[in-house]
């Protein structure tokens, strides 16, 4: 068995909560914003019937993981939870609140799993804080994309 990661970010945008959720529930467009996802793919067709199906492929410092990941769990401009079938083991849920009309902050967390070996690698002092602060560029390249489509 591996040693489960978890990195949490947070950001606010300018923008009312239904435009934010609108752009983040368009899953094939994240490699705009995600420097390290390289497509997702939508398997089956959005539906009001969990789970939706998508295909991930990331790609960084010359490793390639694909994986495919189910929605769990949606509730419109709040929560969307996912998690992988297949794969990397990842899962992760993004929350979204109304903080004033026009200004939504966003949520992150993302938990994956590793080898033990490997793990060791990922603590803070070592590359954890490398991934943490990737995941906030990128979803600082999200509140930007959203802020600029205004």
């Amino acid at each position: 068995m591996g040693r489960l990661l978890e990195h949490k970010v947070i950001t606010n945008i300018n923008a009312p909560i239904e435009e934010v959720w609108e752009k983040w529930s368009d899953l094939d467009s994240m490699p705009l914003w995600m420097t390290w996802i390289e497509s997702v793919k939508t398997i089956n067709d959005k539906t009001n019937v969990l789970p939706d199906l998508t295909e991930w492929t990331l790609a960084a410092n010359g490793f390639r993981f694909k994986w495919k990941a189910k929605i769990n769990e949606r509730i419109d401009n709040q929560k969307l939870k996912w998690e992988s079938v297949g794969g990397l083991p990842t899962k992760g849920c993004v929350l979204f609140h109304q903080i004033e009309n026009n200004r939504t902050e966003v949520n992150l967390t993302i938990s994956y799993e590793l080898p033990k070996m490997v793990a060791r690698l990922m603590e803070k002092n070592i590359l954890g804080n490398l991934v943490t602060n990737e995941l906030q560029k990128n979803l600082d390249n999200f509140k930007n994309l959203v802020e600029s489509q205004r």
